[in-house]
């Protein structure tokens, strides 16, 4: 399993939010690249980075700051946040993103994302199916939807999709503890590498969803709180 840190960019520093809230914002360092920096130097190998004003703005904002760390790291990419249009797809694939997710446009334009699933391909293109009492949400996880998670899910692993993050909007933040049902209830109906996202606080939260047959995790608020150190994480890469 993939081991997955996140840096969340705010008004261009590293944050973090509690359920999306943005006034839970509390920033944790000044400079993203250093952070980025500070996780390749423990043998951190993918990273997270999530551009919180492009998903408010609903495009792409933060692009340079995405550029240094890529271009100054040799971390592995996934990016988000504000991705709506094909600019802002060849903006982040130019700026050094590895990977692309796609999480309010899969939900509102689904005929744009399987164009660039097609143009791209499926090692490119990461499915955002973050979900509230198992319901889509969008805009940032300030709107439910009426679509039910696996059945999303489903729908566009039969198009091609194969990469899926799942965060539980109720869990993230908290540090306590992942959607682990969730995610076994949706790895034993659809043949997807999901990627697990909220929650997590512990190595054994971990393991946990290891077990449960998830292909990667995303760590955040755990590794900035010092409830685990990027150092134990090393081990598990």
């Amino acid at each position: 399993m993939r081991i997955i840190p996140a840096i969340d960019i705010l008004g261009g520093k590293c944050v973090r939010l509690t359920r999306g809230d943005f006034s839970t914002k509390k920033v944790y360092n000044d400079d993203p690249l250093e952070v980025a920096k500070e996780m390749e130097d423990n043998g951190i190998r993918y990273l997270h980075l999530v551009d919180l004003d492009g998903t408010k703005s609903k495009m792409i904002v933060h692009y340079r700051i995405l550029e240094k760390i890529a271009s100054q790291t040799s971390l592995e990419i996934d990016f988000g946040g504000g991705i709506r249009s094909y600019n802002d797809l060849r903006i982040a694939f130019g700026s050094g993103a590895r990977q692309v997710t796609a999480g309010s446009i899969a939900h509102s334009s689904p005929a744009l994302v399987l164009e660039w699933l097609s143009k791209f391909g499926n090692e490119k293109i990461i499915l955002g199916a973050d979900s509230k009492d198992s319901k889509i949400t969008i805009n940032g996880w300030q709107k439910e939807s009426e679509s039910d998670v696996i059945s999303y899910i489903s729908d566009y692993c039969s198009k091609g999709i194969k990469y899926a993050i799942c965060t539980d909007v109720e869990k993230d933040g908290l540090l306590e503890g992942p959607a682990t049902d969730l995610y076994r209830e949706i790895i034993s109906a659809v043949k997807v590498d999901l990627i697990a996202s909220g929650g997590i606080s512990s190595l054994d939260d971990i393991i946990e969803i290891k077990e449960a047959g998830c292909e990667g995790a995303i760590i955040g608020k755990a590794i900035y709180e010092g409830k685990i150190k990027l150092k134990e994480l090393r081990d598990l890469c």
